[in-house]
């Protein structure tokens, strides 16, 4: 089974991502793809006033509903601590899902050998899918591409098509809530007062 993994805090989850995974999903056949929201992410802090892991978890269940092939998967939640990319993939093969292709985006890719942990171990078990926030990123991911073939023999797919250019941090600030995220979402959101609204 072709599994793509959607990793992040999703918070809140947004049609950036369900976009990113479906030109994932459509571009390299995959049968499914696992968003997967981190527990603690090991580079950044959660801001202040963030939604619970529960609400988390709850709103990428509202987002994919509706998708067949996307499911949330909640083991880094599960497994508490700090999040890193790296167990979550050993933890996938210890599972026997061993064909595997981790979704990455711009910020992601260009930082890659630099600020992940283990990045050499990464790419022997997985495949990283590369979508674009901009057109005007392509050349950049490109070369980024070239290097990490060259010096970790990293297997990288660059998913071609428009992305939505928008962040959670918008969305948490006050962005065109209804506009950018699933209606289910942002009824869970006002509903349940997160971030303001």
């Amino acid at each position: 089974m072709r599994t793509g993994i959607l990793g992040g805090t999703f918070n809140p989850p947004h049609l950036g991502h369900l976009r990113a995974a479906q030109l994932a999903h459509d571009a390299l056949s995959l049968d499914r793809v696992l968003f997967i929201p981190t527990n603690i992410p090991p580079h950044k802090a959660l801001p202040e006033h963030t939604a619970t892991a529960a609400d988390r978890c709850e709103m990428v269940r509202l987002l994919t509903k509706d998708t067949p092939w996307a499911r949330l998967d909640t083991m880094e939640i599960d497994r508490g601590g700090a999040s890193y990319t790296v167990d979550t993939l050993h933890a996938l093969h210890a599972r026997g899902e061993t064909d595997l292709y981790l979704i990455v985006g711009t910020d992601m890719l260009l930082s890659f050998d630099r600020i992940w942990r283990a990045p050499d171990e990464i790419v022997q078990l997985c495949t990283l899918a590369v979508c674009a926030r901009t057109q005007d990123d392509w050349a950049r991911l490109r070369r980024k591409a070239v290097l990490l073939h060259r010096s970790m023999h990293a297997n990288i797919e660059l998913v071609q098509g428009a992305s939505i250019p928008i962040s959670s941090t918008e969305l948490r600030q006050g962005g065109a809530l209804r506009r950018y995220t699933a209606p289910a979402v942002a009824d869970y959101i006002e509903r349940n007062h997160l971030y303001g609204y």
